[in-house]
């Protein structure tokens, strides 16, 4: 299909600047905002329907899947979440860009995955047009709080990133992770199954 007979959401989808009031972008995004209001505004004794609202927010996730209200995101239909998800309070996803999150992810508080960006001049960045890349994350990694991933990255299997850290470059499986901007400190090892913070061993045998 040539780029110029595109609709917008069309256009958003094969990584191409869009404007995201046309085409009925605008009433999608506020029927993801009336989910999303709800899910933030549930009481605490009806926990029980937070993996059901979740169901009804995400475009694809297993049956155990938590997140932390407040929760933030675009259209809910462009992320894909694995089984054995949990996200600490204040998660931000800006899925303009395909986010997909394999198994036995965790994020801590205030992590945030920008899918989407803007031009950087700022006569284009006016005219409205804007853009998303996608983000993709592999099976057991963990996010400390306050992460950032921006647009077009890709963190491998078995990753853990230090809380605070700017992920601009992908990531290899089996690595920490921590800086910004965020670098590779060392291999994750066989060695690190017997501590559980630094130089802690684990004074129990059920891990």
């Amino acid at each position: 299909m040539e780029s110029i007979t595109m609709n917008q959401k069309e256009r958003m989808l094969a990584e191409l600047p869009y404007k995201p009031w046309l085409d009925g972008m605008r009433q999608e995004h506020i029927e993801c905002k009336r989910k999303i209001f709800e899910f933030n505004r549930l009481p605490p004794e009806r926990w029980h329907e937070i993996p059901a609202l979740l169901r009804g927010i995400l475009g694809k996730c297993g049956e155990k899947i938590w997140i932390e209200a407040p929760f933030h995101c675009d259209y809910g239909w462009n992320i894909e979440v694995g089984e054995n998800f949990y996200a600490n309070y204040n998660l931000t996803i800006l899925d303009v860009g395909k986010v997909t999150i394999g198994k036995n992810v965790m994020f801590g508080p205030n992590v945030s995955l920008y899918g989407a960006s803007h031009p950087i001049h700022p006569d284009s960045r006016i005219s409205g047009y804007e853009f998303g890349l996608p983000i993709t994350i592999g099976d057991n990694v963990w996010l400390g709080g306050s992460v950032v991933v921006v647009p077009g990255i890709s963190i491998g299997n078995n990753v853990v990133v230090g809380a605070g850290s700017v992920v601009t470059k992908n990531l290899p499986d089996n690595v920490l992770a921590a800086g910004n901007p965020c670098r590779i400190l060392r291999q994750i090892t066989e060695k690190d199954r017997d501590f559980y913070f630094r130089d802690r061993k684990f004074d129990v045998t059920d891990y």
